[in-house]
């Protein structure tokens, strides 16, 4: 090693300073990203470690890059310790090597190509922290990051071609114009108006590329992300205690968080809701509370798709609630010790299911129900065991913990309106047991309310699908949302209050309603309660979830097709999103939303129809021709053959874009000008361009070695025409110079 030749170094500081910047960026947005605290220790070493470098470039450093490379295998062997115990989600432990490597590689910087690896890892943080973070607070670093790349991408660039270096531009600028208001940067590079006018660009461009590009779906890998507090990950059911855990109901007199009371068997106190808990988390509710939840983020999903976040389902109506009449009938899974999956049994579904993967992170504490979407196959969790009840609920052993994250694989079943229409009436016994049940009392009025709505069907409903889309419409429009009902007696139904007293209810009670009318008329139906989609964030790929996007919604049994829902609250969609409602566009749709707020209502109904219908029948075919490409080795031979036929019509549209900027650029031009062009653009396509370096007439002269004699004195007259117009100001005989380029064109055509 003493005996190689001392490398070159990189003398620009500036340089080296704008890099080692890039590098803490690109930490600190990965600890803001993670929730990690790595820049700490990792920012004022990486420091320590340029400095060094510097003072030290020119030196070999044997013996410290011994001690760095005995260095380099510690911290690999502290990388595959954390690895192994985070198996789920590696991310954050790459990250951490990551930083770990470059704060040893700080500390032996000497020339501009060690430079270029630091900005690399800087660039590489920053992808880690964009994939990790959850929220915007990423943001303003990503900007920062670009504001500080772009100068040092100047820089790095004069430092490949050899110019000298700021200080130097600086000094000689200084020195030549020996003024003592000198500006140094009135004729940098670095001028702070072009790298301004170059930020704005590349943000404009990204904003634009980032509006219009498609979102695909995600999980193209199949390692999921699992994590929780580390005393919890063994934890089990206590065999004394296996129900629901809410923080908002009271238990033994004293609330479970600090809540501000819920009984535990529903009840309440005096009649009010807690303000953070929903209610309807719990194996008893009472759906005559009052009370407004105060909003906050309760969940953050990554989700294939959209849907209804189910939590729990309900079989047994009260009178005044519902409850879940075998919630001891628990099944107990565990998991294998090396593996965070737990196995769940998918029902037979006729019509079909598609695989939706969701990751939930929990932002603030949650009861220990597992929200998923509907038919988990595969759960995900940090405990040792999960529990299942009859209703498909999922519990933990404990409750959600902020920055808990767990993953669902769900089986979502297809809803075919054709099929489900067809559905066999004959139920099976353990449906007609428990999803029929209906209070005697109430039974004959319900049934008479509900052959009422019906009857005013525009035409006659027969199968139990039909009937049960006309019944939620109904309730929506016959009926309508109260603030406030009266105190409801013991001994009073919240079904009939609704229907023939009141009106109408709070949103959760027309799902209750839907669920006994149904159940009047032979049809089973069940309660279930969760989370609405929520808003989905295009910048960040999350729906973000609060307590206020609780609510219930009705379930319906159809054999062989499984449980489907139906939402009859008013201002809700009939049918609650699913896999069909795409988000590829997802930031085309928030932008139209927000120009659509400022149009008439009729205009922009007219032109959400205009596109929709352009959208529908493009991306159909895109669809369909992706299908046929992707279905068979034909269709990859003849994507093939498409592709290659798509470029070089592309290549002919470049081609001819190209030629048509040309020929406007000539057509502006003084005659004689645009004559000398001409010939210079033909003589290049023929293979003879001119150089830049070469003047008019050296070009000329030089023709006289590569053509015919007649040729050469034309390109020699053209020539010496356009130096006399250009520089000596005569005015040149252009007809007669432009019947001599076509001879000179037809010349070639000839040979």
């Amino acid at each position: 090693m003493e005996k190689l030749p001392l490398p070159e170094t990189e003398e620009s500081i500036l340089l080296r300073v704008l890099v080692q910047v890039l590098v803490i960026v690109g930490i600190i947005a990965t600890d803001i990203a993670a929730e990690t605290f790595m820049s700490v220790w990792a920012i004022p070493l990486s420091i320590v470690g340029g400095i060094w470098s510097w003072r030290r470039r020119k030196k070999r450093n044997v013996v410290f890059k011994f001690l760095l490379a005995i260095s380099l295998l510690v911290v690999l062997f502290a990388f595959f310790g954390n690895l192994f115990a985070t198996l789920n989600d590696t991310r954050v432990v790459l990250a951490q090597l990551l930083i770990q490597v470059q704060v040893l590689h700080s500390f032996d910087l000497p020339r501009r190509k060690d430079l270029g690896y630091s900005m690399a890892i800087g660039l590489i943080l920053l992808g880690v922290a964009g994939t990790v973070s959850q929220t915007l607070a990423f943001a303003p670093w990503l900007f920062l990051f670009l504001v500080i790349a772009i100068p040092t991408l100047v820089l790095d660039y004069r430092s490949r071609l050899g110019l000298e270096t700021m200080n130097g531009i600086w000094s000689n600028h200084k020195r030549n114009n020996n003024k003592s208001n000198f500006n140094k940067f009135t004729y940098s590079p670095l001028s702070p108006s072009r790298i301004g006018l170059l930020v704005l660009i590349v943000v404009s461009l990204g904003l634009l590329i980032f509006a219009i590009a498609p979102r695909f779906q995600g999980y193209q890998i199949q390692t999921f992300p699992v994590s929780g507090p580390p005393e919890l990950q063994n934890q089990g059911f206590d065999s004394q205690n296996r129900g629901i855990i809410n923080p908002g109901y009271v238990r033994g007199g004293e609330d479970g968080s600090g809540g501000s009371g819920i009984g535990e068997d529903g009840s309440g106190e005096s009649g009010e809701l807690d303000d953070t808990y929903y209610y309807g988390f719990n194996s008893k509710i009472n759906q005559n509370l009052t009370g407004q939840l105060k909003p906050k983020v309760v969940l953050r999903v990554r989700s294939q798709a959209p849907g209804f976040w189910r939590v729990l389902g309900f079989d047994r109506y009260t009178g005044e609630g519902w409850e879940i009449s075998r919630d001891d009938k628990l099944i107990d899974i565990k998991r294998h010790p090396w593996s965070y999956r737990f196995p769940l049994s998918v029902p037979y579904n006729q019509a079909g299911t598609k695989k939706v993967i969701q990751t939930y992170s929990a932002v603030s504490d949650l009861p220990n129900l597992v929200p998923v979407l509907s038919s988990p196959k595969y759960v995900y969790f940090p405990s040792q065991e999960i529990a299942f009840d009859p209703e498909g609920g999922l519990r933990a052993p404990f409750g959600l913990i902020e920055g808990m994250t767990y993953t669902v694989i769900s089986e979502v079943p297809y809803r075919d309106r054709t099929l489900l229409g067809q559905a066999s009436e004959v139920y099976p016994d353990n449906i007609t047991k428990y999803y029929l049940q209906i209070p005697p009392e109430i039974e004959n009025q319900v049934r008479e309310k509900t052959e009422e709505l019906l009857e005013k069907a525009d035409r006659p409903l027969v199968s139990a699908y039909e009937k049960s889309l006309w019944l939620a419409q109904s309730l929506k429009q016959t009926y309508s949302l109260k603030e406030l009902l009266p105190t409801s007696e013991e001994s009073d139904d919240l079904v009939t209050n609704f229907l023939f007293s009141y009106e109408g209810g709070y949103p959760d009670h027309f799902s209750t309603v839907l669920t006994i009318m149904l159940r009047s008329i032979g049809i089973p139906a069940r309660l279930a309660v969760g989370f609405a989609p929520g808003q989905f964030n295009p910048f960040t790929g999350y729906y973000v979830v609060k307590n206020t996007d609780a609510y219930a919604l009705t379930e319906v049994y159809f054999p062989d097709y499984g449980w489907h829902s139906f939402d009859p609250i008013p201002g809700h969609p009939l049918i609650p999103p699913s896999f069909e409602d795409d988000q590829t566009f997802g930031i085309l749709k928030e932008f139209w939303k927000w120009i659509a707020s400022w149009l008439p209502s009729p205009v922009a109904n007219f032109i959400s129809e205009f596109f929709n219908l352009i959208f529908s029948k493009v991306f159909g075919f895109i669809g369909w021709l992706w299908g046929f490409i992707s279905g068979s080795l034909v269709g990859i031979f003849v994507g093939l053959i498409l592709l290659i036929v798509l470029g070089f019509l592309s290549w002919l549209g470049f081609k001819g874009i190209l030629s048509w900027l040309d020929h406007r650029h000539l057509a502006k031009l003084p005659p004689m000008h645009r004559l000398y062009l001409e010939m210079l653009g033909f003589l290049k396509e023929k293979g003879y361009p001119k150089h830049p370096s070469q003047t008019p007439l050296e070009y000329a002269n030089q023709s006289y070695q590569l053509h015919q004699k007649f040729v050469a004195e034309i390109i020699q007259e053209i020539s010496k025409g356009y130096v006399s117009w250009r520089y000596g100001n005569q005015q040149q005989n252009v007809d007669y110079l432009h019947q001599q380029f076509q001879l000179l064109t037809r010349g070639f055509k000839k040979a």
